[in-house]
């Protein structure tokens, strides 16, 4: 299989490339990125892209399926626009690239509590985006929207380090569990794992759903 990710260097991108790359039935793993990585093999082929010219590109988003895992941070973008641009704009238009292209999957990272009528910008602006790509002609189209993401950042996120403590112990009690930290790394494998199904239509998966998809 030939498939696409964009997000490469995240924490759950980082994690889903590896897994690709050790799973032999994907014989081409495209990435798409704004500087080349250090890591090098045989079945990645690497796109270095500016993401603000999709003429340039959008003819590559080919194959079995697309991955979207991009993503940054207000304080990383430095205002609500420039976060809008990546996490939105950037994650639809190669969305878009893919139904042109006729990939038959995709298959996005999004958040518990994405809504498109929240009040909340990140959490509206997620649920936008899920609503947006769930419209596009691509025959499955699988939503993910974990909790709070637990592992090894390149930058480290105080109120996210604080979250995932404080969820870790709320998720002990009863009824509670489904909110406990998901390791990027499962997300990940949830990812690849639901890209496998051929079966079309819509699909979101939530808190707990995120682990049952890794597992199934």
């Amino acid at each position: 299989m030939e498939v696409n990710l964009i997000g490469a260097t995240g924490l759950v991108g980082s994690a889903l490339l590896q897994q690709l790359l050790d799973d032999d039935r994907f014989e081409r793993v495209r990435i798409f990125v704004r500087r080349p990585p250090a890591m090098r093999h045989s079945r990645l082929e690497v796109c270095v892209i500016n993401f603000e010219q999709p003429d340039e590109w959008r003819h590559l988003v080919r194959g079995h399926a697309l991955y979207s895992a991009l993503g940054t941070t207000l304080r990383q973008a430095g205002g609500k626009d420039a976060q809008y641009r990546v996490d939105y704009h950037y994650q639809y238009t190669f969305a878009e690239a893919a139904a042109a292209n006729g990939v038959p999957v995709y298959v996005l990272v999004s958040s518990v509590g994405a809504s498109a009528g929240s009040p909340n910008f990140y959490s509206r602006m997620k649920g936008e985006l899920d609503e947006a790509v769930a419209r596009l002609n691509i025959p499955r189209v699988v939503i993910l929207r974990p909790g709070v993401l637990a592992g090894e950042r390149a930058q480290k996120r105080f109120a996210e380090g604080l979250s995932i403590w404080l969820l870790g112990w709320l998720s002990r009690l009863p009824g509670l569990r489904a909110w406990r930290p998901i390791p990027g790394a499962t997300v990940a494998r949830a990812m690849l794992r639901s890209s496998l199904d051929t079966q079309p239509g819509r699909f979101i998966y939530t808190l707990g759903e995120v682990f049952d998809q890794a597992d199934h």
